[in-house]
């Protein structure tokens, strides 16, 4: 007997947005895809996992909003991040390269334009 009253089906995080439009171009050029929009809300996609993307914005929240990627080669990622001129294009993004941290992932930090920071992970050893 499952500990569920029901399957669950999907999981997809609100994430906040200062400015819709610009987090939306952000996370194209990013490599995601927007699945639908309208003025308040946005599912995003990449691969087969999704989030929504709202307006609405309150500095400490969104400061303390933290999502987990997880993909096979940070590096290729942060080469990916570079060649895109991420930091660039969007000041004030923060963008530091994969770094092996104490609890064993390597990370690669990216936030966005409202904030929103991002650890893209993978589990090499080196």
């Amino acid at each position: 007997m499952s500990v569920y009253p029901s399957p669950v089906t999907d999981l997809r995080p609100f994430v906040p947005a200062k400015d819709a439009e610009l987090s939306k171009r952000f996370y194209t050029d990013l490599g995601f895809t927007v699945n639908w929009s309208d003025e308040q809300i946005a599912e995003l996609q990449i691969a087969s996992f999704r989030f929504l993307l709202q307006t609405f914005y309150v500095a400490e929240h969104a400061g303390n909003f933290v999502m987990s990627l997880s993909v096979e080669n940070a590096d290729a990622w942060w080469e990916h991040i570079q060649r895109k001129e991420l930091a660039k294009k969007y000041p004030g993004v923060v963008c530091t390269p994969p770094k092996m941290q104490p609890w064993g992932l390597r990370v690669l930090y990216l936030s966005d334009p409202t904030g929103v920071l991002w650890h893209i992970t993978d589990m090499r050893k080196s």
